[in-house]
């Protein structure tokens, strides 16, 4: 198995969620930009060596200063090179399509996400 790192960084933090098996394991809300370029690479790296399960992180690239923001974390230029314990992606966050209808469907989506 392993661990899944999603990050989404703004102009004001960088949010960082880390599951394992759907279970949180690691929730930080850190500077908007770190001080050295392999810092979020040498913590997600920690945390495979850690808990001994390679990590697949996400890097949320959203609206138009997405881009920029995944360069903030790594230097300008430069993106983030695969480890042997970390696989890195970008993405483009999906806005879910919902059909209006008649009422509340929150429980029926509550209840839908916990079946797979």
């Amino acid at each position: 198995m392993e661990l899944n790192a999603s990050i989404l960084s703004t102009t004001w933090s960088t949010r960082i969620l880390v599951t394992h098996h759907g279970d949180d394991l690691l929730k930080a809300r850190l500077s908007p930009t770190p001080k050295h370029p392999r810092a979020l690479t040498s913590l997600l790296e920690g945390l495979a060596l850690w808990t001994a399960c390679p990590v697949h992180a996400a890097l949320v690239a959203e609206g138009p200063l997405g881009a920029s923001r995944v360069d903030a974390l790594f230097g300008e230029g430069f993106l983030p090179e695969d480890l042997s314990n970390v696989r890195f992606d970008i993405v483009t966050p999906r806005k879910r399509k919902r059909l209006a209808g008649p009422g509340d469907f929150r429980q029926l989506r509550l209840l839908h996400g916990r079946l797979r």
